[in-house]
């Protein structure tokens, strides 16, 4: 789905820091890191198990599968990254302000986000999972829909922003992070965080910025 804007993923991103009074947060904070570092493909239960102290056997009986894994984990990261979200959101800020922090947390920091990292692992999957694993990952994507409509609607009712249609342009911007976001994770040549940040700007510039009143 940015410490810049108050660090994107700080619990989910957050590298070293876990907290052992809560397992089940530092099992899948680990999962994250080391599906990252490997790929869901070469990830094991048993190293996994090895990581956290716990057994293989009490992993799979809690997951069955690595693919439940995957979704679980990319759950956690999205609860921690959504109170982040909602908190950045309900500040008492011009929502441009808002609408620029909103990016900054949707965007990957750069090579190998780790949260990114997930996102690129279950998108790979969707297209052999069953309904209800799609219906799982649609849910997580669409609270930032929801999220970003909400803005927008604000932002216009306010008249900061010009006249839209929120659910449309809601649509085409994630598309828009989402391939900017696909790139910087992937570490393409010559796509760094700040110029996917200026090409964010410049759209919503050119699309949201209200038209002067004639003669006015």
């Amino acid at each position: 789905m940015a410490t810049q804007a108050g660090n994107k993923r700080t619990g989910a991103r957050g590298g070293g820091r876990r907290r052992a009074a809560q397992p089940r947060e530092r099992l899948l904070a680990t999962a994250m890191e080391m599906i990252a570092d490997r790929g869901l493909d070469r990830l094991t239960m048993a190293a996994l198990g090895r990581e956290v102290g716990m057994s293989s056997g009490h992993l799979v009986y809690y997951f069955k599968t690595k693919d439940e894994l995957l979704l679980q984990t990319l759950q956690w990261s999205e609860e921690q990254l959504g109170a982040e979200r909602r908190a950045a959101l309900a500040r008492r800020t011009p929502a441009r302000e808002r609408l620029d922090t909103l990016v900054e947390l949707y965007l990957p920091r750069g090579h190998r986000d780790p949260h990114w990292a997930l996102w690129l692992e279950v998108w790979n999957r969707s297209q052999l999972a069953d309904e209800e694993v799609r219906t799982r990952q649609l849910e997580l994507e669409l609270s930032w829909h929801r999220d970003l409509v909400a803005l927008l609607v604000e932002g216009m009712a306010a008249g900061e922003f010009a006249p839209v249609d929120a659910e449309r342009f809601a649509t085409r911007t994630r598309a828009l992070l989402d391939g900017f976001g696909t790139h910087l994770v992937v570490g393409l040549p010559g796509v760094d965080r700040e110029l996917v940040l200026g090409h964010v700007r410049d759209h919503f510039d050119q699309s949201l910025t209200p038209t002067a009143p004639a003669g006015g």
